[in-house]
């Protein structure tokens, strides 16, 4: 079962909240959030955003195709992703901007792809202003749930803080359309996955299509209505945290209606170690992150 919690409780640190998020994190690796100060009507403002873009007519979307750039900035096609190697690409359109270096910043000498320039549509009108604005509001709600998950996990609220002053987070609008009459067992929106990163925040038009691996192997619906956000945690928290935190395969098989869903992939700076505290080891959350991106493509460039 998919717990849902209330933010403003576990910014109190109210203990059975705590408890929840802790079973939460630890069992199914999944959860709703309620709570945040990102409403309904702020969350449909947003997707309504991603909406026009994607119905777009293609030429004008292909103007910011992230293709050119080689870098998680503008829009991606079609089957232009595939997650699940085992399956056909991913069915989805998306459109991805992240954070921007400020003057003077160490990595902007380094040319890191994780912290490429954005590409920004001409239209729709406002577009560019409603996203930007909603990232930043978006990557405080992330933080502020990633100090409950410290203090769930019994560690100073603040410890994950300083790692994330260059933060390499990823907000993405993913467009699904109506499943093809053709699609068979090896089509999905999005094949079975775990993220590859650290803590997701995701907001959706409540159209079902989401499905999570549950501890037992069965796959369960995971939605939620504007205002309230689906949270799940990647591949690096996991061994940032020793296994503490869950990564949970997840997909998207798609359905008769469209789905407009709105991940914010929240990530540490590119030099931070996530390996498993108290190991000999060095694991780059930058190096990471670009080894698992690269993944993501290589089966496309192969097959053409």
């Amino acid at each position: 079962m998919i717990n849902n919690l209330d933010l403003e409780k576990l910014d109190r640190r109210e203990p059975d909240e705590l408890a929840r998020l802790l079973h939460a994190i630890g069992e199914v690796g999944f959860l709703t959030v309620s709570n945040t100060g990102l409403d309904a009507s702020r969350c449909t403002s947003v997707i309504e955003a991603y909406r026009k873009f994607f119905h777009l007519p293609e030429a004008q979307k292909a103007r910011v195709d992230m293709a050119k750039t080689g870098a998680n900035r503008g829009w991606g096609a079609s089957q232009s992703e595939q997650v699940d190697p085992h399956a056909n690409p991913d069915f989805k359109e998306v459109f991805d901007c992240g954070y921007e270096l400020p003057a003077g910043n160490l990595y902007a000498a380094k040319d890191l792809s994780v912290y490429a320039p954005n590409q920004w549509p001409e239209a729709p009108a406002g577009f560019k202003d409603t996203i930007q604005t909603y990232y930043t509001d978006a990557s405080a709600v992330a933080m502020r749930v990633l100090r409950a998950i410290a203090v769930a996990l019994g560690r100073d609220a603040a410890s994950f803080d300083s790692a994330f002053e260059t933060p390499m987070a990823l907000l993405r609008g993913n467009y699904y359309p109506q499943r093809p009459v053709w699609a068979g067992h090896q089509d999905f929106g999005i094949g079975a996955h775990t993220d590859y990163g650290c803590l997701t925040l995701l907001a959706t038009d409540g159209t079902a299509g989401l499905e999570v691996q549950m501890p037992d192997g069965k796959w369960e619906p995971a939605e939620a209505r504007p205002g309230t956000f689906i949270i799940n945690f990647g591949e690096m928290l996991e061994f940032w945290t020793d296994g503490r935190v869950k990564a949970t395969l997840h997909r998207v098989v798609g359905g008769s209606e469209e789905r407009i869903s709105v991940p914010l992939f929240y990530n540490p700076s590119y030099d931070t170690n996530v390996a498993p505290p108290n190991s000999d080891k060095v694991i780059r959350a930058g190096e990471h992150l670009t080894t698992r991106f690269n993944e993501t493509y290589v089966h496309l460039k192969e097959a053409s």
